[in-house]
């Protein structure tokens, strides 16, 4: 199986490294979404190279899923068996590369876009290729989650097509209509957004609130850590698309986390949220 990965950020590169440990994939082509962006391989081969250092992998496993990883531009993806896309999360981004990729791929590639929250439908719009969604979690690679999403345009065989391919690679998928947050995000970002909302009023400390849901829930990790895992900017992106969708005001943002987010707090890719780092 050939996989195209279009996106070189955080979550693309981490799923073009979930990919390549999967025996029955003999190339993974990891492109750029745009001309500027970096070299994804790069990130992939510091990661082995910690990965072999703890002793997790062995020189050679290292070695052999770094060679099945290609990086490249758009085009490259064009003999893939199933692409994913996962680039920034704006509608207009993810459109505008889905149209070239249209043009570029052979008609079996299936199309998927690994988008948190935006309507997929709307992504794929004009489409020859049908388009449906595979959204894994961060870090993928530890992540065993991934959402499957189907459309009004998503056949039973490509639908049967993609679980398969998400069970090959060692993840559980789940299938899931789509719809606004899907079933993770839907539940999730409202419980962070109400957390966030909780320590805005003085109701509790941050440590005193994930404290609180990790040992009274049972949750790994509390809220407001995992928001800022997650990325402040993210979880404000979901909820206005959420409440966009909806127009149910239960996710309209709550205004600390608007202002955090503006002042460049965005947990820990920036070093601070409602962490320090």
């Amino acid at each position: 199986m050939k996989v195209a990965v279009i996106g070189t950020g955080t979550l693309g590169t981490s799923i073009a490294q979930v990919f390549s440990q999967c025996d029955k994939v003999e190339r993974v082509f990891l492109c750029k979404g745009r001309p500027t962006s970096k070299n994804g391989k790069d990130k992939i081969v510091e990661v082995y190279a910690r990965l072999v250092k703890k002793e997790k992998l062995s020189p050679k496993q290292a070695e052999n899923f770094l060679a099945k990883i290609e990086s490249g531009e758009l085009e490259d993806s064009k003999s893939a068996d199933i692409l994913i896309e996962a680039v920034a999360e704006k509608l207009e981004v993810k459109r505008e590369i889905f149209e070239k990729l249209d043009v570029l791929c052979d008609s079996h590639t299936i199309f998927a876009t690994n988008t948190s929250s935006l309507p997929i439908q709307a992504i794929g719009a004009g489409l020859k290729h049908s388009l449906l969604g595979m959204h894994f979690f961060n870090p993928a690679p530890v992540m065993k989650l991934v959402e499957v999403i189907a459309t009004d345009d998503t056949t039973d065989d490509m639908l049967a097509q993609v679980m398969q391919i998400a069970r090959d690679i060692g993840k559980t998928p789940v299938e899931v209509r789509e719809a606004p947050g899907f079933v993770v995000n839907r539940v999730l970002i409202p419980m962070i957004n109400e957390a966030v909302s909780i320590y805005a009023e003085g109701v509790a400390t941050v440590k005193d609130i994930d404290t609180a849901l990790q040992l009274g829930a049972n949750h790994p990790m509390g809220p407001l850590a995992l928001a800022d895992l997650i990325g402040l900017d993210v979880v404000l992106a979901i909820l206005d698309v959420m409440l966009k969708e909806t127009g149910n005001n239960r996710y309209l943002p709550q205004p600390m986390l608007k202002r955090m987010v503006r002042e460049g707090k965005l947990g820990r890719k920036s070093g601070q949220g409602f962490y320090k780092y």
